[in-house]
């Protein structure tokens, strides 16, 4: 196949697989999921799963090797400027002052998944492991089994109606230090399972940790310094964070979620950035990367009872640490069950950001192929039953599906911080929600806290 050639195919598969994605997004939405579940469906259902199956000669002509690669940088790309958007999304000031509930629950939500997890890497190496390195194959499974898809709990929030309530607040601020947690995590995982030895791990350690103080202590207060950061410094700023972070020794993606949390978190310079940026990525980056977690994902090998028995236990182990974990913390800090399963459901979803974790272990030889397509179908499920689940523990007569609003003065109320692209809290009206006792309504409602605008213009995506 000529240079020419490949240009012109990959032309075709990126408008098959764009609109696959938004047909997929659009069906799925009619069931009150949120569109990137049926994104990600649409990514797996074109591979050899499905496509590769009911029509091999399609799926050939498709995505031969040559355009799966081109298909591969685009995904690259779009992964990167995904994590920059969960960066910008994430404000530091959120997780501070939150009191002991928040922490709690929080800290209790990422120890026991990745302890479950760990331990069932202790049974799945000696049969899945396919002689990766030990330590790191156990400290990837505990920390693919500790994260929460931050930009997914966001949308499911607004979708439920559950944005305005003091149990949305408090599981989007969970969610948040779960997701610096854990990502921190990952980073010291990669850099142990990439390095040579002790002394080669503790380098990449220490390089990452000069890089986040460099981007918090004199990238982010010069950025502030500016007017407005126009877009192409803003996309520079992520792509060469990211490079930066691949030559070290860790992945790319952290680089990228490092400079967006390093942007300035002023309302119009972060809204302009996400009018402008998010539609591109959530409309023709990431399908590109669905695609190519569809690729990989080999479904028709799961041919056996043992397989599928040993991805049930995959998914059960899921959920049962996070879901779990999440309840019984909420339940010993003072949550009613009802609240407490709620914020353990809200949590237990994984969704977009479980596969780009997945992806990186796939690429780094951590897990094989068939682990990889055990954690995709653990990601769909997990995060397919939060809707679900949520109707039944808080049906609409308990939770409310349109909250009354209240309102706010922006002129008296400086400080505002992200919670996602999506919504934003006003920091000092929500104040210490993690101490608070949860004010009651004598149906059991929930109160609200401080009205939560959701900024226009932003789509339907991840």
């Amino acid at each position: 196949m000529t240079s020419a050639e490949i240009n012109v195919r990959v032309l075709l598969a990126l408008a098959v697989v764009i609109l696959a994605s938004r047909g997929a997004g659009w069906a799925i939405s009619k069931v009150g999921q949120p569109r990137v579940h049926g994104e990600i469906a649409a990514g797996i259902l074109l591979g050899p799963s499905l496509l590769g199956v009911a029509w091999p000669d399609a799926f050939g002509y498709l995505f031969p090797s040559k355009i799966i690669d081109s298909l591969t940088v685009l995904a690259q790309i779009g992964v990167v400027l995904f994590m920059f958007l969960i960066g910008l999304d994430l404000d530091l000031k959120t997780i501070r002052g939150k009191g002991n509930r928040a922490v709690v629950i929080s800290v209790v939500s990422i120890v026991i998944p990745m302890l479950l997890g760990a331990a069932l890497a202790t049974w799945l190496y000696a049969r899945l492991g396919d002689g990766a390195n030990r330590l790191g194959f156990t400290l990837f499974i505990g920390a693919a089994m500790a994260i929460t898809a931050f930009p997914v709990l966001a949308r499911v929030l607004q979708e439920t109606g559950l944005q305005h309530t003091r149990i949305g607040v408090l599981a989007i601020t969970c969610a948040a230090v779960d997701d610096v947690t854990a990502w921190c995590v990952l980073a010291v995982v990669v850099a142990a399972i990439q390095s040579s030895g002790f002394a080669e791990a503790l380098q990449t350690i220490a390089l990452s940790l000069v890089f986040l103080v460099a981007m918090l202590t004199l990238v982010r207060p010069a950025l502030k310094r500016m007017h407005s950061v126009p877009m192409w410094m803003s996309i520079c700023l992520a792509l060469a964070s990211a490079w930066f972070t691949e030559e070290i020794g860790i992945h790319a993606i952290f680089g990228a979620f490092v400079a967006g949390i390093a942007m300035p978190r002023t309302i119009d310079s972060g809204r302009e950035i996400h009018q402008r940026l998010e539609p591109a990525v959530t409309t023709f980056l990431l399908p590109a990367f669905f695609a190519v977690v569809g690729l990989a994902t080999r479904i028709d090998r799961l041919d056996g009872m043992f397989l599928w028995g040993v991805t049930l236990l995959i998914i059960a182990t899921a959920i049962a640490g996070k879901w779990g974990g999440s309840m019984l913390a909420a339940r010993i800090v003072g949550e009613t069950w009802r609240d407490a399963a709620a914020i353990g459901i809200l949590m237990n979803t994984r969704g977009l950001t479980e596969l780009v974790i997945l992806a990186v272990g796939l690429e780094l030889g951590v897990i094989n192929g068939t682990l990889y397509t055990m954690g995709v179908v653990m990601a769909l499920v997990t995060t397919l039953m939060a809707t679900p689940m949520l109707a039944l523990v808080l049906p609409v007569k308990v939770r409310g599906m349109t909250p009354e609003p209240v309102a706010t003065e922006e002129a008296d109320n400086g400080a505002r911080a992200f919670v996602s692209g999506r919504a934003r809290i006003d920091v000092d009206d929500v104040t210490d929600i993690g101490n608070a006792a949860p004010p009651r309504t004598p149906d059991g409602l929930t109160s609200s806290v401080e009205s939560i605008s959701r900024p226009e213009g932003l789509t339907d995506g991840s």
